[in-house]
């Protein structure tokens, strides 16, 4: 197998952006997605979206010249800490690379720029029955989070506004 090759996404890149749009409707398509990919407006918008965010990150990785892998992070703080923080917004594997190493290499890539910007944690969300994620991220030395153990454990919520 060939290694993949991670590269810091260029949104001034068409190829990355071709990659960035390409990968995330196939992770928007899937079953640990919402079941069906990207709107056409969603497509045209969100390049330029990123880029205007000053706290953007990502990062795609290829095999042999292929989109493999994504992740896009943004960078917060830690107001308990009053460190920074790189939060994994989105992170996919396109079906045909899985289990060939390319979310390690994903993970990792991020793990270096948490450390040189200084940050104290790498956050990320998981859909609780996504085992092949979970052991992933284990693996990676992630864990469920709680402040007190009597409290349990965080949970991910939301609210739409559309």
């Amino acid at each position: 197998m060939t290694r993949p090759i991670v590269h810091r996404l260029d949104l001034a890149d068409p190829v990355h952006v071709a990659a960035l749009l390409a990968l995330l409707d196939e992770y928007a398509a899937g079953p640990t997605g919402r079941g069906h990919g990207l709107e056409a407006s969603v497509k045209a918008a969100l390049p330029a979206v990123l880029a205007a965010r000053p706290h953007y990150l990502g990062w795609i990785a290829f095999v042999d010249g292929q989109p493999a892998g994504l992740v896009n992070c943004f960078e917060g703080v830690s107001t308990f800490r009053a460190q920074p923080l790189l939060n994994i917004h989105d992170i996919a594997v396109a079906a045909r690379f899985r289990r060939r190493g390319i979310g390690a290499a994903l993970l990792a890539a991020v793990e270096a720029e948490a450390r040189a910007r200084g940050c104290c944690k790498i956050t990320l969300e998981v859909l609780e029955n996504n085992a092949g994620a979970i052991a992933a991220y284990r693996r990676a030395g992630f864990e469920p989070y709680a402040l007190d153990p009597a409290m349990g454990r965080a949970m991910f919520f939301e609210r739409k506004l559309d």
